[in-house]
């Protein structure tokens, strides 16, 4: 790596530290109930009116069902308001209505904080879409993600205690004092960086040169012509002008980074100028995707009375990023081999895919932050990177995202890896397994299985259908190894409820949209409920005092310990799917085939 790359890792890792330690602190007085009182003025009437009492402590039955009915009814509000948008307020562009399987499948995203988008924003949603039934799912799922995290540290914490926190206390208090302020903070920035938020109308400017093009020609009748095997007949066209799309951008961006969300407002995503204008907003960009995941550990740590766990934690994601990126950077920088007998700088070359105004290394960067978090925010096209520099991605979503992972869903991804660590560590040393204090027995065993097997079934499966099946096979515009790894990146960004994608997949289709709607639903709460079920089961332990005999938790040891458990896990699920993919592309590239 180079020394600005070197030099711009460190600078990210510092800045991050710095943000998330504060972070960490005061979502610890959110979850404990110990936010100012003003604020607690604030929420008393809303919980009054709503008839809840945000002192009652949710089994975690209850705790699941009002967190799936909650997402449920956000699930038929977007899809609604997607297929009523042509005659709803707020849509200058005169924006039709979604079709009924993008609107399904988008509807799934952004409930699940995945936010795969299929269509080209600014072409495809109105104004008001774009602002209640998008944005507002970025603020709620991000909180739906930060609860459950918050419910299984309280497992951790309680003693014998029958609830796990009240659902919808944590939603408001996520959301009205973490969520909101953060976002408004950050859209400030963006604004005063160049970022755009208006609600004008689509503006037609005048192009520095005419732009020749072609389209489908189309007959009397008003539709496409076709020649006779079925093709469009394409005729020649010229403009001069260009349409420059407008719209309440920088509010929906701060929340889609914040909230490890990612869908953007246009199609090129965090690409597109109005969207990430300078240096400045790429890196500020970059921070907010870690800050509340990364500023999570230190509210585990200080929520179970030991700041050391959180360092732990901390640490662990911090290496398994730090290794990604010591891949991801190089792979960019060395570009394609082949060139290098031509005469042409391999890394001067590989610009395909990516800003000029950013190059390689923050590409690879971004890369490497918005996939080991669950955000799928990206400023380059993943698609365009070499086979390495594609295979980390690919992987840091493949371990279950948690390397600082989604808001929330980082955080709890990993401490259940951590229990599966300390039960193999069990195993080993012929003791029953502990974790702060509380067993780790068959029951959490069981769930803590289900919870690491569900989202690889999910992925596995969806691709061994989508290569078979026609209508699968149909979106593949790169045939062999690199159409397999759209493929297979489609699947594991929607399962891991990522959203980023190669995009060299034709994905807006039934079959995709289906699929794909599908697998974000099962990734994202066929792991919320086992969790909550295992802290439910924790929070009724007693906490057992630590002994001569009890395994540290904070120390080297089980940082390495949990790496592994990580590695082994998480990734041997596929590697046999990513060999027939990145690993073939990256030896026939280097092999001069």
């Amino acid at each position: 790596m180079s020394l600005y790359a070197w030099g711009l890792l460190a600078l990210f890792l510092v800045l991050m530290l710095a943000a998330a330690w504060p972070l960490g602190r005061y979502m610890a007085a959110l979850l404990e109930g110990r936010h100012p009182a003003w604020m607690r003025r604030i929420e008393a009437p809303l919980y009054r009116w709503a008839g809840v009492d945000p002192q009652r402590s949710m089994p975690w039955t209850r705790y699941a069902i009002a967190l799936l009915a909650f997402n449920a009814l956000g699930a038929l509000l977007v899809y609604g308001l997607q297929r009523l948008q042509a005659v709803l307020p707020l849509n200058p562009a005169g924006m039709a209505a979604v079709s009924p399987d993008s609107s399904f499948n988008t509807a799934l995203s952004f409930v699940t904080n995945t936010n795969w988008q299929g269509y080209g924003g600014e072409a495809t949603m109105s104004y008001l879409t774009q602002m209640v039934a998008l944005a507002g799912q970025n603020f709620f799922s991000a909180a739906t993600g930060v609860a459950v995290a918050f419910a299984l540290i309280r497992g951790f914490a309680l003693r014998s205690a029958e609830g796990v926190g009240n659902f919808w206390a944590d939603m408001t208090r996520i959301t009205a004092w973490l969520l909101v302020p953060l976002s408004f903070v950050v859209a400030l920035f963006f604004v005063a960086q160049g970022m755009i938020q208006n609600f004008d109308g689509y503006k037609e400017v005048q192009a520095l040169e005419v732009t020749a093009y072609q389209q489908p020609k189309n007959g009397p009748d008003g539709q496409p012509l076709k020649d006779a095997s079925g093709q469009p007949v394409m005729e020649d066209a010229k403009t001069a002008t260009q349409t420059l799309a407008m719209g309440p951008v920088a509010s929906q961006v701060a929340i889609k980074m914040l909230g490890t969300n990612g869908g953007g407002f246009f199609n090129a995503n965090s690409a597109h100028p109005y969207e990430n204008p300078n240096g400045w907003v790429n890196l500020v960009q970059m921070l907010a995707i870690f800050a509340i995941p990364a500023g999570l550990c230190f509210t585990f740590g200080r929520a179970v009375g030991d700041v050391r766990q959180g360092w732990a934690v901390f640490a662990a994601m911090t290496v398994l990023f730090i290794a990604a990126v010591l891949i991801a950077i190089p792979a960019e920088q060395a570009g394609n081999p082949l060139l290098t007998p031509l005469g042409i700088d391999p890394q001067a070359a590989n610009m395909e895919g990516k800003e000029v105004r950013f190059g390689p290394v923050v590409s690879a960067l971004f890369a490497a932050i918005t996939t080991a978090a669950s955000c799928g925010a990206v400023n380059a096209m993943h698609d365009s990177f070499t086979p390495l520099g594609g295979l980390v991605p690919l992987v840091l979503m493949q371990l279950g995202e948690v390397v600082f992972g989604g808001v929330g869903s980082g955080l709890y991804g990993m401490l259940i890896f951590a229990i599966l660590a300390v039960f193999i560590a069990g195993l080993m040393i012929g003791r029953t397994p502990e974790y702060l204090g509380k067993k780790i027995e068959s029951y959490e065993m069981k769930l803590t299985s289900v919870a690491i097997l569900v989202t690889p079934i999910v992925v596995l499966l969806g691709t061994a259908l989508a290569v078979v099946v026609a209508p699968g096979k149909s979106g593949i515009a790169n045939p062999g190894a690199h159409g397999f790894s759209e493929i297979l990146y489609a699947f594991t960004s929607a399962a891991n409820n990522n959203g980023s994608a190669f995009a060299g997949l034709s994905a807006n289709t039934p079959f995709y949209n289906t699929m794909l709607g599908l697998a974000v639903w099962l990734g994202r709460f066929g792991v919320i409920v086992p969790v909550l079920a295992i802290a439910g089961s924790l929070a009724a332990k007693q906490r057992l005092p630590v002994t001569a005999g009890t395994m540290p938790t904070h120390g080297p040891l089980f940082v390495v310990l949990l790496i592994g458990t990580v590695l082994l896990v998480g990734l041997l699920n596929y590697v046999p799917a990513l060999a027939l993919g990145p690993v073939v592309e990256h030896l026939v590239l280097w092999g001069g085939k």
